[in-house]
């Protein structure tokens, strides 16, 4: 395996590249990729920035330029359901591009003359990342996240969910927005700005991909309000545990295998 991980953010993935064994760094398309090993897994890590078009980009590249075998995403999103919180996690099982809309043409959401609109993350990749972020709740969460950001954001009990990621290139910060998606998109459990990019890249490449996003707000009108501070003091040490505990658990099955 050599595990190509993506994040839109910086914060979303601080830590990582500080952790990896011998790292070095090469730039291409304005981009800082980082390689080395990462808890004992070759690994190249690198930010995307945000959106569907700097997503795909940075995917491809990684695949022709650097070599990778799998992908991770991982980042923040805003929850696609009322039953997904503030603090839960959430891995994808298939992405779809909400903004795509090439009506009469084609089916609203359907990729033109790929006959796709949902595309599948790679099944194997999603089991190991729920085990890790579940892994991560029962064993890291109570240390990892000050009891101060915890009690700011409401973190309880947070949960695992597995489903329907939307991505598009908009902030959704709409009640009436989320609402209408959820109706056009049964299953739905999270909303962002990369994943289903980075999807369909993989679907045509034939690299198994991987999605695993913190929900940092509701989409709705408060999704704004203390998003960075939730980025940096949360997801960022929600992502490094997650990544960690896969990257172990991807070597041993390996050293098994």
């Amino acid at each position: 395996m050599r595990l190509g991980i993506i994040s839109a953010l910086y914060e979303e993935q601080q830590g990582l590249v500080e952790a990896m064994q011998g790292p070095y760094k090469l730039i291409h398309g304005q981009r800082e990729y980082w390689v080395g090993k990462l808890f004992e897994i070759d690994a190249v890590c690198v930010l995307s920035r945000i959106g569907k078009v700097a997503a795909a980009m940075t995917a491809t590249t990684l695949v022709e330029k650097f070599g990778v075998t799998h992908i991770l995403f991982t980042g923040v999103a805003g929850a696609g359901d009322k039953t997904v919180q503030v603090g839960d996690i959430v891995v994808a099982e298939s992405l779809v591009q909400h903004d795509m809309d090439a009506s009469p043409l084609f089916p609203r959401f359907e990729v033109p003359l790929t006959g796709l609109s949902h595309f599948p993350a790679d099944h194997r990749l999603g089991t190991r990342l729920a085990d890790a972020a579940q892994a991560f709740l029962d064993r890291d969460f109570e240390e990892a996240i000050d009891a101060r950001e915890k009690t700011v954001f409401g973190l309880v009990q947070p949960r695992i969910h597995r489903g329907l990621v939307a991505s598009g290139d908009q902030f959704v910060n709409d009640a009436s927005h989320i609402n209408s998606l959820n109706d056009a998109l049964p299953g739905l459990v999270a909303v962002e700005m990369e994943g289903a990019a980075v999807a369909q890249v993989c679907y045509e490449l034939g690299v198994p991909c991987g999605v695993v996003r913190t929900i940092s707000d509701n989409a709705n009108e408060n999704a704004a309000t203390d998003f960075m501070r939730f980025v940096k003091s949360v997801a960022a040490r929600y992502a490094f545990h997650i990544v960690r505990r896969f990257c172990l658990q991807a070597d041993k099955v390996s050293s098994e295998g």
